[in-house]
């Protein structure tokens, strides 16, 4: 039976291509058809609507999808994350300048680089020049709530000192150069895209707002789940194997040259190499910098669906007043990360998959998230249950 995978061209879909590519895949009995889209829009629906069998996701677009909302309720898991990390946050070289006048420097702390981003954002709203726009690729997504959270950090309210707008993230090094658009926040390569075509200068990592912090996920509709639990757990077990390969540095210049290719990312192999290599060049003609951690995709049980994560959404969906806190949804929250498939299709390969299902985490700010108070965590940010 061959299985229809739609994904997104960004440096995390790695695991898929060489799942396809590399024999991972077929060593499985699983037929795999990558099929490239352009938008997260586009992935959902085709999804919810029988298109893809399975797809590369964002975390919290499942959960979204899953509760209905923001569009229809189809129940959606993720048996499988498809690493940690991956992302930065971009600025406009103009924004830049006037950042860098305020303390900004090239590799600082976010906390610093935020500092110096509010003055710049409070002298506009004192000289009545309108708003910054930022882009992020998809309402539910850890970019749009890692660039808030950041943002939020640092005193910038993301709903009034600032405008955020959804563009996918093919586009957004264009939206830059056409100076729609002063900052974005988006998965490798396009931030290094836009470095290297002199338009953008990379501000953050968003591990560094951000340790190990989650990103895509492999999504399939529950009921296709249900149907087809052989099929799944082979994929797992394909997709393992291919991301502790992907992570072997020996295999990286091979995978870059494949990523490069137009029916996959479509972009530069020597940025996508430094990317798997956790380096970046933060601004046109720098040298590459070393991020331990930048982007992992096996390692750190980097393909753990941890429920915890699906908890953080949901919060931050509460936070920026997406949808309202019902404590009778958490259960389908929590349902929505499927841990247990994971461990039965992996299990007998991985003696060291985590023995727990939620963990607690810590964020550039030294705030803490404990899945376990949900609520306490809500009440403690500035913007959480009013």
């Amino acid at each position: 039976m061959k299985l229809i995978l739609g994904f997104i061209p960004l440096l995390d879909c790695a695991p898929l291509v060489a799942a396809a590519e590399f024999g991972f895949a077929a060593q499985e009995s699983v037929d795999l058809a990558l099929v490239r889209e352009t938008s997260w829009a586009n992935i959902r629906d085709r999804l919810i609507v029988g298109h893809f069998d399975v797809a590369h996701m964002l975390g919290p677009m499942t959960v979204a999808t899953t509760l209905g909302v923001g569009h229809v309720k189809v129940p959606v898991i993720a048996p499988f994350a498809l690493g940690l990390g991956g992302n930065a946050i971009t600025i406009s070289r103009s924004i830049w300048e006037r950042m860098t006048a305020e303390g900004a420097s090239l590799g600082a702390d976010p906390a610093v680089q935020g500092q110096a981003l509010r003055k710049v954002v409070t002298a506009r709203a004192r000289a009545g020049l309108k708003p910054l726009t930022f882009g992020m690729v998809y309402p539910f997504s850890c970019h749009n709530y890692e660039l808030r959270y950041w943002l939020a950090g640092c005193g910038i309210d993301p709903d009034h000192d600032v405008r955020l707008v959804v563009i996918p993230p093919p586009f957004l090094v264009d939206a830059m150069r056409a100076g729609q658009i002063d900052g974005f926040c988006v998965g490798e390569p396009w931030n290094s895209v836009a470095v290297d075509a002199g338009v953008g200068v990379i501000v953050a990592p968003t591990t560094a707002v951000w340790p190990m912090s989650p990103e895509k996920v492999l999504g399939c509709r529950i009921e296709w789940a249900q149907r087809h639990p052989i099929l799944l757990a082979a994929l797992l077990r394909a997709l393992h194997h291919a991301a502790v390969w992907c992570e072997k540095p020996e295999n990286h210049a091979e995978l870059a040259r494949k990523l490069a290719e137009p029916k996959y990312v479509g972009t530069s192999a020597e940025l996508l190499q430094l990317a798997l290599d956790n380096q970046l060049s933060l601004a046109q003609g720098s040298l590459p910098r070393q991020y331990p951690g930048f982007y992992s995709m096996a390692s750190h049980a980097a393909t753990f669906p941890w429920v915890s994560h699906a908890l953080w959404y949901y919060t931050q969906m509460i936070r920026w007043r997406q949808h309202e806190y019902l404590e009778e949804e958490v259960a389908a929250v929590r349902a929505t990360y499927r841990p247990d498939l994971y461990r039965a299709a992996l299990g007998a390969h991985m003696p060291d998959i985590p023995k727990v299902d939620e963990k607690v985490e810590r964020f550039f700010d030294d705030r803490l998230f404990d899945p376990a108070d949900m609520t306490g965590y809500l009440r403690g940010l500035r913007r959480g249950l009013q």
